[in-house]
């Protein structure tokens, strides 16, 4: 344990050490409701960027298949440190260890689009599903809490595919929507970009 804590604190493994703890803190944020994670999508969902900005925004959320930033930058945290984690093992010497830092970068990079390519068809609904059709349809809580601001849920699309979806519930009609709960889509807001929900007992 002592050799492994060791070679977590050389380089280059040291570069991204101190990310994986905030890395898990966000994660355990989102599991228990803390913050939003946002979904898989086409482009990127500044409305404040400059053009030159946001066209750099919508060509790497591209790169890596719509994918949200908080997404994205974990899986590339954790490659990236287990590389160079490898690569501070294999490799003797602070001068060849800099020298292979930029194959750890872009084998991370490589790696972490492969990892999201299978995912995407998971997370968002197929192409030609209209929001219209997730009305009605019952679904599943994936974040700890869902209030008027904040909560995602799975649903079903008609044609079997399961798609995250941003939801929101009143605190007063239902202060219970919890992971795990099933609850029913009653509304799109297409302003907001999310559904409405409400509790929903199958019995």
């Amino acid at each position: 344990m002592g050799d492994f804590l060791r070679a977590t604190l050389e380089f280059p493994a040291v570069l991204f050490t101190p990310a994986l703890p905030a890395v898990l803190v966000y994660w355990l944020f989102v599991l228990f409701g803390g913050v939003p994670l946002g979904t898989f999508a086409e482009g990127g969902g500044s409305r404040e960027s400059p053009t030159a900005v946001a066209a750099a925004g919508r060509s790497t959320r591209r790169a890596f298949h719509g994918a949200p930033p908080a997404v994205v930058v974990s899986l590339l945290v954790a490659i990236a440190w287990f590389l160079s984690l490898a690569v501070t093992v294999l490799v003797p010497g602070t001068p060849l260890r800099l020298t292979a830092l930029p194959a750890v970068l872009w084998a991370a990079w490589l790696l972490t689009r492969l990892t999201l390519r299978p995912l995407r068809r998971f997370a968002r609904p197929e192409e030609g599903i209209s929001h219209a059709e997730f009305v009605g349809r019952v679904c599943v809580i994936r974040t700890g809490r869902v209030n008027a601001l904040f909560g995602q849920a799975e649903v079903a699309a008609p044609d079997g595919a399961t798609a995250l979806v941003q939801v929101r519930a009143d605190d007063v009609l239902a202060p219970e929507l919890t992971a795990g709960d099933t609850a029913l889509i009653y509304a799109y807001d297409a302003e907001g970009g999310h559904f409405h929900v409400a509790p929903h007992d199958a019995s």
